[in-house]
């Protein structure tokens, strides 16, 4: 019974997903579905990215949380318009929903919008099984959390299409294997692009910021724009 409870919970939730999906495309907007564990950075590398493209591109942003505005109010210092999503009157649900996303997004301009980031609450379970409508899946992984999370999680990282590995300027501090991790990673998921970053030095943020132009370019293209 509760297989079936969850089937047809996902089932309805991908049904506005697909509404909202046109509703993005209407607007030629790229969507982002941001997402990882707790502390992982995606935040900072949503920050860098303002910093770096906020003359080039314009963007909005979709927080969700648990509790606390704490990430919105860092975004929001970009002079970008962001909706926060707050689940602890939902129950603390650990997962944005598509409908969440449809409310939130409804209170937004986009059709001025290049990029609208939705950043999910840090779980790598949860978010995997909820469609937003999104085009293209994020995922944020910190070096510090080891080599095993592609496999330990492998439907966040099946259904992701870029993976940016964060902090890798902390490498030289940890026991870790680098080769393990990139192996795993493409083992779930072959054709999953793998940047090395790290928000905090700004290593490697030029191919993330290059993946961003290219997808734009991408959708404004298929849009006909």
């Amino acid at each position: 019974m509760k297989i079936q409870v969850l089937t047809d919970v996902l089932k309805v939730n991908q049904t506005v997903a697909q509404e909202n999906q046109r509703e993005f495309d209407k607007s030629r907007t790229l969507v982002l579905n941001v997402m990882s564990s707790p502390g992982a950075g995606k935040t900072l590398i949503i920050e860098k990215t303002l910093e770096k493209l906020g003359q080039e591109l314009k963007f909005a942003a979709i927080e969700g949380d648990v509790a606390t505005a704490n990430d919105a109010e860092r975004l929001a210092k970009y002079d970008i318009p962001v909706v926060q999503i707050t689940t602890e009157s939902f129950g603390g649900a650990c997962h944005l929903d598509a409908n969440m996303v449809r409310e939130a997004a409804s209170k937004l301009d986009l059709s001025s919008v290049d990029v609208l980031f939705i950043e999910n609450i840090g779980n790598l379970i949860c978010p995997a099984e909820y469609e937003l409508g999104e085009h293209k899946r994020v995922i944020v992984l910190s070096v510090t959390e080891g080599e095993d999370k592609p496999t330990k999680y492998p439907v966040a990282f099946r259904n992701a299409n870029v993976l940016l590995v964060n902090k890798v300027d902390l490498v030289d501090h940890l026991d870790l294997n680098m080769e393990l991790l990139l192996q795993n990673s493409r083992k779930v998921n072959s054709n999953l692009d793998i940047l090395q970053v790290s928000a905090k030095s700004g290593n490697g943020l030029d191919g993330w910021l290059d993946w961003i132009r290219k997808e734009v370019q991408l959708r404004k293209k298929k849009s006909g724009a």
